[in-house]
């Protein structure tokens, strides 16, 4: 767990800098594709030293994460399935595959939304030539209504979530990673039933 406070660390000390909104931006870029760190804690940061430009910081979130979700497209595009098997494993990519074959683009709302790891999917978009400007439109919409909640709450509640945060922000920070964590599992859990059921029949 040690790894995971001073990566939390490292990016809270952005905030406090004059680059903080091109360290937001860039952080979400770097999320969308290969980074590990949601760039929901640098926003939380932010949020709470300025709740006045809560919503503003979650929009160049939501830009940044949207156009990092592009760069993962064309990576996976460019560099095919060779590329996508070298940095996931086959079960994940076969569950991938059946998502986006199951539900489209509706699989990649769910990723930009929910802790599940959104990188997997868009590198996978790219591979599986799903529509790109579908792909664009949902990740906006899906990464948006993610980061515009966050900052949301701390715009529309103001002292009161502001509070109830800055006193939890570390144990916040961590649920935060853990989630992310937890998200990777998920996806290898349900990657592993898949094979299985696919062996069974």
């Amino acid at each position: 767990m040690h790894w995971i406070h001073e990566l939390k660390d490292w990016t809270l000390n952005w905030a406090q800098t004059d680059n903080a909104l091109v360290a937001l931006f860039l952080l979400a870029f770097a999320e969308s594709s290969f980074f590990p760190l949601p760039p929901d804690i640098l926003l939380i940061a932010m949020s709470l030293n300025a709740p006045d430009q809560a919503l503003f910081y979650a929009l160049i979130c939501t830009v940044g994460s949207a156009a990092g979700g592009a760069f993962g497209y064309f990576i996976g595009q460019k560099g095919g399935r060779p590329l996508l098997n070298r940095f996931v494993s086959a079960e994940k990519i076969r569950m991938v595959h059946d998502y986006f074959e199951k539900y489209e683009t509706w699989a990649i709302g769910i990723a930009g939304f929910t802790p599940i790891p959104y990188k997997i999917f868009t590198l996978s978009a790219g591979v599986f030539y799903i529509d790109f400007l579908k792909f664009v439109l949902v990740s906006f919409f899906s990464r948006g209504a993610r980061f515009f909640l966050v900052a949301g709450m701390i715009a529309l509640f103001g002292e009161y979530i502001t509070g109830f945060i800055e006193k939890y922000f570390n144990i916040l920070s961590i649920l935060f990673i853990v989630l992310l964590v937890g998200g990777f599992y998920v996806v290898k859990k349900m990657s592993s039933q898949a094979v299985t059921q696919k062996d069974k029949a």
